[in-house]
């Protein structure tokens, strides 16, 4: 392992870098776009909470490679030039923003209805009560699933590597392909993933005890 990083440590920092910058993005983007559509799933609108649920039906039951290579292969063809990083970015973004939609959906629903009622009592709209009284309850009840995802979400970005996004697996595909080591290769990718998502993982869990 040592080995692969003093012969290709820039190509696998370089590619530690686009995970990064994937995953960062994808994880700004789905939490914003995962929260409304949860927030459309609990709407009194009947229309609104069907799109909500199309939203979410879809992206969560196709595998995340196909909604990868759509827009990797299918946008580009017919609609607009795009390349594999952000193809791969836009994929896991909406992949993932599905998942995030049930579990704060979840939380929402978790809220005593009361809180929202007494809320609608005092003055405020809807929305308002939704924004200053259920959704700050309601992350506190799903951090744990939402930490799970977001590690996931860091583990899915290796979708980029088949799409030629330059991710830290694709450039691990490019050194074991160029030396034949698999295994030390290998071994350096998944250190460098650890990296990411241990750390990530021990935060989720003092942000949960810290809020319990």
């Amino acid at each position: 392992m040592i080995s692969v990083f003093q012969q290709h440590g820039q190509e696998l920092l370089t590619g530690l870098g686009n995970t990064i910058l994937c995953s960062v993005i994808a994880l700004f983007f789905s939490l914003i776009i995962g929260s409304t559509f949860a927030i459309f799933e609990v709407l009194p609108s009947k229309f609104l909470r069907v799109i909500g649920r199309i939203y979410i039906e879809v992206f969560r039951n196709i595998p995340l490679l196909v909604i990868g290579m759509f827009f990797y292969v299918v946008v580009p063809q017919y609609i607009l030039p795009m390349d594999g990083f952000t193809a791969g970015t836009i994929g896991l973004t909406l992949y993932t923003s599905s998942f995030i939609a049930e579990t704060v959906r979840a939380g929402i629903q978790a809220v005593d209805s009361g809180q929202m009622e007494g809320a609608r009592a005092n003055g405020l709209s809807f929305m308002q009560a939704m924004w200053h009284i259920v959704l700050p309850q309601a992350f506190k009840y799903v951090i744990p699933p939402l930490g799970n995802q977001f590690i996931n979400l860091v583990k899915n970005s290796s979708v980029l590597a088949f799409v030629a996004g330059f991710d830290l697996m694709y450039q691990g595909d490019m050194i074991a392909s160029a030396t034949f080591d698999t295994f030390n290769t290998y071994i350096a990718v998944g250190f460098l993933y650890l990296i990411i998502t241990l750390p990530l993982s021990y935060y989720m869990r003092y942000l949960e005890k810290k809020l319990a």
